[in-house]
């Protein structure tokens, strides 16, 4: 025994006691997270060309050809980011029926604990999409505002 009889000390090597240590950050998260970081950062970069393309010409017709040009892109690419919420408006939908007929069906709980991860695996990325297409309307909008601007503008 080490020291006091009858304790609980296991016999033979020294009390390892739990050391509190901060949990690690998943990967996931950071992968995410980076991902959301690059979305801002290339966004900002195609602001910043924009606007330099478009303060670097001095002719007004040059500089209202390229700003209607940018305009049609980024008004096609606006619309695709809209056309995605509809997309994953879809998927929550379904998201909500998987669980509805997970709980009706009642299988055993591997299945069910199976169909929860997916369920919630696919929630995660709808919602990093989500995320993401917010980030992209929000530069596309502050693009075309920068180009009518530029339009308007003499």
């Amino acid at each position: 025994m080490h020291g006091l009889a009858g304790s609980a000390l296991p016999a033979g090597g020294p009390l390892h006691l739990p050391i509190a240590r901060p949990k690690p950050a998943h990967p996931e998260r950071l992968m995410i997270f980076a991902s959301y970081a690059y979305r801002v950062l290339s966004n900002f970069v195609f602001l910043g060309l924009v606007y330099f393309t478009l303060n670097l010409l001095e002719k007004y017709e040059q500089r209202a050809t390229v700003a209607i040009l940018i305009l049609v892109y980024a008004a096609m690419h606006a619309f695709s980011g809209l056309r995605s919420f509809y997309f994953f408006q879809r998927i929550e939908r379904l998201e909500g029926e998987t669980r509805r007929l997970a709980a009706a069906a009642g299988e055993g709980p591997n299945a069910a604990a199976s169909r929860k991860q997916i369920v919630g695996d696919v929630t995660a990325l709808r919602h990093a999409g989500e995320i993401k297409s917010y980030i992209d309307i929000f530069f596309l909008a502050l693009v075309i505002l920068l180009c009518v601007a530029k339009i308007v503008a003499s």
